[in-house]
């Protein structure tokens, strides 16, 4: 049976809206099964005054890590403000127009992954200015069962990674939306709309759902699943494949060997996975029109493919074999955390501060740990 989606079943939850000025998150995932935009639906069947961009946009014209400014939508003509600017936060003045605040986006299943901590700033400002908030839940595109990673220390907390969850947290949007109001206490009037038809151990291509991709470099749902492996490799001077038809799924650098850390990645067995050495160009990104070694990653197995453990991993073994090249980035500003322990919430891989095993035995754990948790919160 397809999934149907939260915004499929809008007509059974108008009540929600009715009398009410209504503002949406969204971004081109927004749509319903047969891909009418969440935009035009709310238009037609609701008061839609306002929308509200997260990173790379409404329509997703934007690249990573560019800021947007406030702006009209031409097609609808509705005010759009930016959540990613300076202005993270909804502010008591874009929400001066509306009493209720929606949003609908694909999520991929990741920490990392800003789009909800988009939707926990709008749910803070929602309990703050007395907004109702309304999640039209969709599916995790790498499943809801599996749990990878570890809890994120809070003294790295960022807009990469805001609460102590782990990488791949193995929830729908919908579920974060309840867990995040329940464990830290935000507390916001909030509803779920829920999804018809999903199941917990549903990969994205089982659904019958059409992939739209999320973000500019989440092409695909391949990508989905080996971005909590290689997004580590951001933090550093490897290039993660951004600027490559295969982000995320090939890493590389000038530097390196294709064929010598092929074979010791291999030499390894990481579950699920095998390494091929390539050469590729990045076309923007780290490395522009520069030529680099590396891998590509090959999922064997998405079952027993474990992602923060295989990145962890991968970087281990880089920096071992290329001591002389291989280098952390900078941190974006004076006084903050470098980027890799952002990605990480904790300095481990940068101080080196566990051997591998060790590092495994900590994944093991704090999965394990959130996985007590995350299971009061869910839904399906």
């Amino acid at each position: 049976m397809k999934v149907k989606l939260g915004i499929d079943h809008i007509d059974d939850n108008l009540k929600l809206f009715e009398g009410k000025r209504v503002g949406l998150i969204t971004n081109p995932t927004g749509v319903n099964t047969e891909l009418v935009s969440t935009i035009d639906i709310l238009k037609k069947k609701t008061n839609l005054v306002a929308l509200f961009s997260p990173e790379h946009g409404v329509r997703g014209n934007i690249q990573a890590g560019e800021r947007l400014d406030t702006y009209h939508d031409e097609k609808t003509d509705c005010i759009v403000y930016s959540l990613y600017g300076s202005t993270k936060k909804p502010t008591k003045e874009m929400l001066d127009s509306i009493d209720v605040l929606c949003i609908d986006i694909q999520d991929v299943g990741s920490r990392m992954y800003t789009y909800i901590y988009t939707m926990a700033y709008a749910m803070e400002a929602s309990n703050d200015y007395g907004k109702e908030f309304v999640v039209f839940d969709r599916p995790n595109p790498i499943n809801g069962l599996d749990v990878e990673g570890n809890l994120l220390d809070i003294n790295y907390k960022s807009f990469i990674g805001l609460y102590p969850i782990c990488q791949r947290h193995g929830l729908t949007i919908g579920e974060l939306a309840y867990l995040f109001n329940d464990e830290f206490k935000i507390n916001c009037a909030l509803t779920v709309i829920k999804m018809s038809g999903w199941e917990r151990d549903m990969m994205f291509d089982e659904t019958g759902l059409h992939w739209i991709f999320p973000s500019p470099n989440m092409p695909t749902t391949d990508t989905t699943l080996v971005y909590n492996a290689t997004c580590v490799f951001e933090g550093t001077n490897i290039s993660e494949g951004r600027g490559t038809t295969k982000p995320f799924e090939i890493v590389g650098a000038p530097w390196i060997n294709p064929d010598e850390l092929s074979d010791q990645l291999n030499s390894i067995n990481l579950p699920g996975v095998l390494f091929r050495p390539l050469y590729f160009t990045p076309t923007f990104s780290k490395h522009s029109q520069t030529l680099c070694g590396g891998v590509e990653l090959h999922i064997t197995n998405s079952a027993l493919f474990d992602t923060v453990k295989t990145g962890w991993t991968m970087l281990y073994v880089i920096k071992k074999l290329n001591p002389t090249h291989f280098e952390f980035n900078k941190p974006y500003k004076e006084g903050m955390h470098p980027m890799i322990d952002l990605n990480n919430g904790n300095s481990y891989l940068r101080e080196e501060t566990y051997s591998l095993k060790e590092l495994y035995k900590i994944l093991e754990h704090d999965a394990k740990k959130f996985i007590k948790v995350k299971e009061n919160y869910h839904l399906y």
